[in-house]
């Protein structure tokens, strides 16, 4: 693949996950099906804000959106193979990051400690 094809599609990538929340809301459906009430009582999001990452996440091909004709109506958010095919970089970030980064409490603990 040449370098002139890799640049754009990476940072469309980079820009879709590096979007607030998006990460997270990946994270969250790699547990499996859930409802929009699961996800938004499961990060402290707003129910716009995590609407909209949603539809982005439609949108992309990640994730997939299943209306039950309930009453009341039931709608389901899931990840498409697309969105599966994340978890190993997910699972990747979340192993650098508990490797490489600290928290600004883990900081002044470590430094009080000294």
């Amino acid at each position: 693949m040449k370098h002139s094809e890799l640049c754009p599609r990476f940072e469309k990538g980079m820009g879709l996950l590096s979007k607030r929340w998006t990460g997270l809301i990946i994270n969250q459906l790699l547990l499996g099906p859930q409802r929009f009430c699961e996800i938004e009582s499961s990060l402290p999001i707003s129910g716009r804000l995590l609407s909209e990452r949603l539809k982005d996440l439609e949108r992309e091909g990640i994730a997939n959106r299943v209306v039950f004709p309930e009453t009341p109506v039931r709608v389901e958010y899931s990840l498409t193979q697309k969105g599966q095919a994340l978890q190993p970089v997910i699972e990747s970030i979340q192993e650098w990051s508990h490797d490489w980064i600290e928290l600004e409490d883990e900081t002044q603990s470590h430094t009080e400690s000294l």
